[in-house]
């Protein structure tokens, strides 16, 4: 009982962490509802990249608020009654745009992000998924010079963390990817990014490796979490009544954590969900994308994925499990067929997710307080893909008392859950 481990979540953050802590000796279980990486973890861009230390409330979206607060723009959307009924939320996650936070924010999630880069690599070869990997960065594209100008803040931050960029002009980035439309006058190559064909993919990889190694994954709803009345293990009842015992538990169940917290745990976690669309495109006239690419303007990321070319969206900030509401994808492509040529969908509907965000846009990483065993990693908002491995890392370091690779406080759950 005491080397076991129940990991609840079978996304990229749970899976690895069921790797870590069984490279580690621990008898590790996984549960989730749906198979591994078929969720949260399936529809991301796949970018691993380290410019992602860049939270969505820095200092500069006070500038960018009134515009997209119209709810107008294809990069952000809302639902006014979620916001009014998260306003302690939307409050805390504005307050949090301060400097400080900001600098604590980029050096804690940079940190998380150079872990997790390597970690990743690692994974990706022991998993027999290597050949996924791409190792050739990912663009920022600006529409107009007004634009790049405005992004001078985030360049200023790559430059102080050491990320290697370049700057390119148009007849540049026409050299690097002659099949975008001359529609940008300047674009960022962030040179120090990896990116992978199939997020999903990756995950199940992950996951096979893992049970490859002895362990075991349980594809069932869960319907309660208990510690047992000696204090010394946690039970894990599935919804049909089958119980689990473990001497430790992870929680890692992404935007699902929130619901569950408070029902079986009695916790509230302050977490919004920014809800994102993707599509899958052909392309015309046999166009190529080498990278992927980020249309600041436009307000979507265009990835080459085994599926087709990936088109995904920026933020909605609505419930998690609200309908489907297709107006910013529907922008998002048309602002992208001005730039690449799309060819028709390929899916027949479009993918929905929702990434778990915390007020400081940093995941809780670590010990639950005042519940022994229970360990808490989620609220990876854009960024689980980017930092999953990371994030396993430095949870099994704190699991086992050993050294952790950098200081994890500002990841400390006693933030919000006190």
């Amino acid at each position: 009982m005491k080397n076991t481990v129940a990991v609840l979540g079978a996304g990229i953050v749970g899976v690895s962490c069921a790797l870590e802590l069984q490279r580690r000796g621990f008898n590790v279980t996984v549960f989730d509802r749906t198979a591994p990486g078929s969720e949260t973890s399936y529809g991301n861009a796949g970018v691993i990249a380290r410019s992602s230390l860049m939270p969505f409330n820095h200092p500069g979206l006070w500038a960018t608020l009134p515009r997209l607060l119209k709810n107008k723009a294809a990069s952000f959307r809302y639902d006014p009654l979620f916001l009014a009924k998260n306003l302690p939320w939307a409050l805390s996650f504005l307050a949090n745009t301060r400097a400080a936070v900001f600098h604590e924010t980029t050096a804690a999630l940079d940190a998380l992000i150079r872990l997790s880069t390597a970690e990743h690599q690692r994974l990706l070869v022991e998993a027999g998924a290597a050949h996924r990997l791409r190792m050739n960065g990912w663009l920022f594209l600006y529409r107009s010079e007004e634009g790049f100008r405005g992004s001078q803040r985030a360049r200023e931050t790559f430059e102080n963390f050491g990320i290697s960029t370049q700057v390119l002009d148009a007849r540049a980035l026409a050299d690097l990817e002659p099949h975008l439309k001359p529609l940008f006058p300047r674009a960022l190559w962030i040179r120090d990014t990896a990116s992978v064909d199939s997020p999903g993919r990756v995950v199940e990889a992950y996951a096979r490796l893992f049970t490859a190694r002895g362990g075991r994954i349980v594809q069932a709803s869960i319907g309660g979490l208990r510690r047992s009345a000696t204090g010394d293990a946690w039970h894990v009842t599935e919804e049909g009544g089958a119980a689990h015992e473990a001497s430790r538990v992870v929680l890692a169940l992404g935007p699902w954590t929130r619901e569950f917290a408070k029902k079986a745990l009695g916790l509230s976690v302050p977490m919004a969900f920014e809800r994102g669309y993707h599509m899958h495109y052909g392309a015309a006239d046999g166009a190529t994308l080498g990278r992927p690419v980020y249309d600041t303007g436009g307000g979507y990321v265009l990835s080459s994925m085994e599926q087709g070319l990936r088109l995904s969206t920026g933020v909605q900030l609505a419930d998690r499990a609200a309908p489907p509401d297709l107006v910013q994808l529907d922008l998002a492509e048309q602002a992208a067929r001005e730039a690449f040529p799309l060819d028709t969908r390929l899916d027949e509907k479009a993918w929905l997710g929702s990434r778990p965000t915390l007020p400081d846009s940093r995941p809780i990483i670590g010990e639950c307080p005042g519940r022994p065993g229970l360990w808490l990693a989620f609220g990876h908002q854009h960024i689980g893909f980017n930092t999953g491995p990371g994030t396993a890392a430095l949870l099994g370091s704190m699991m086992t008392a050993e050294a952790c690779a950098f200081d994890p406080a500002p990841f400390r759950a006693s933030r919000y859950l006190g």
